[in-house]
């Protein structure tokens, strides 16, 4: 695939450690295959990765309903190994049998306030995007600390985040700081964002991004079908009305896709040319990315399918991550609370 999304892996040394996750609320898009996935794929066997299928994160906006949670977190892991992830080149667990982690989640809350919270500009701009006005859960509201807390709990010094979550990353290191200030030694370890050479795919309404929530998605497990009728609904150019017209390639969102999922980049360049000088329709366009994104996902719903046939696989692949992930993140813990002289006797 040629993808402008990929990171560069020479910034990437053996000894750096990843972390990197999902919440457990649906099935994965094509946003996430361009951005994060690709990222992971590219990273696997480079250092020390863990994905986390955030679960309790899930839960910050569905505790009033958690069978919308419970319900995806096997299909999230299906979603990982699908797309070529390796349990034995990455450590994939679930934040929720992580007992550390909201151990760690308490003891940071007692050093951020509340008006730090709503200042990040990320949290203030969801709870307008979901509309909580003053009903915002608190679990919610304080996503930020639970970032933190997986972050450091694994040691993760390299976090791959889009630009709107640079405010969390800032965040966690606020925290490190203020902790290590406070008990008067290096205990927890900074992090830096590892983010993307291109802004995140947009949706298929060509209006945001791709998201579950919004229902402009092409989802990892859409069927052929699904695909091209979605891929026929995309936004072009809405001056380009006959065929001989010249049209515009900036803001088409067929061409967006083009460039982050045609394998052949000369043929996309070709098409950008015949396009814009006028004589191709949008249709023969869209008929070329719907191709191109059958091919891609086709393989990913079949093995998909094949992984969510056997549960009792992907339950193992969990529990094998989450007893590697218990040692490290029950070690931080119990710095953190020597620190804090927490451990009496």
């Amino acid at each position: 695939m040629h993808t402008p999304y990929a990171i560069d892996k020479n910034a990437i040394d053996k000894n750096d450690v990843i972390l990197t996750g999902d919440r457990a609320t649906g099935r994965l898009h094509l946003g996430h295959y361009s951005g994060s996935l690709s990222q992971r794929l590219a990273l696997q066997g480079q250092c020390a990765q863990t994905i986390l299928v955030a679960d309790m994160q899930g839960l910050t906006d569905n505790g009033h309903q958690p069978d919308h949670v419970a319900t995806h977190i096997l299909g999230l892991v299906a979603d990982y190994l699908a797309v070529g992830l390796d349990p034995d080149k990455v450590t994939i667990c679930q934040q929720s049998q992580l007992p550390a982690l909201a151990e760690l989640t308490m003891f940071y809350s007692n050093l951020v306030s509340y008006a730090r919270l709503i200042r990040n500009p990320t949290v203030k701009q969801e709870i307008n995007d979901k509309q909580f006005g003053q009903q915002v859960p608190v679990g919610f509201l304080t996503y930020p600390i639970s970032q933190a807390a997986d972050i450091t709990a694994f040691g993760a010094n390299l976090v791959p985040v889009g630009d709107d979550q640079l405010p969390m990353i800032e965040q966690t290191n606020d925290i490190v700081r203020k902790f290590n200030h406070v008990v008067g030694e290096p205990v927890l370890r900074e992090c830096r964002a590892l983010t993307s050479k291109a802004s995140r795919l947009p949706g298929v309404d060509g209006k945001s991004k791709m998201s579950k929530s919004l229902g402009n998605a092409i989802y990892l497990s859409d069927d052929n079908d699904t695909i091209r009728d979605a891929v026929r609904s995309m936004y072009t150019d809405p001056q380009h009305l006959r065929v001989s017209d010249p049209g515009r390639v900036e803001g088409n969102v067929v061409f967006t896709y083009l460039d982050a999922f045609h394998p052949d980049a000369q043929h996309v360049a070709e098409l950008k040319a015949h396009y814009q000088r006028g004589g191709l329709g949008d249709m023969t366009v869209k008929n070329v990315l719907t191709d191109s994104l059958t091919s891609l996902i086709s393989p990913i719903r079949e093995r998909r399918k094949a992984l969510m046939n056997a549960p009792d696989y992907l339950s193992d692949v969990l529990k094998d991550g989450q007893k590697k992930a218990r040692i490290q993140t029950d070690q931080t813990c119990q710095n953190v609370k020597r620190a804090l002289g927490l451990l009496v006797g």
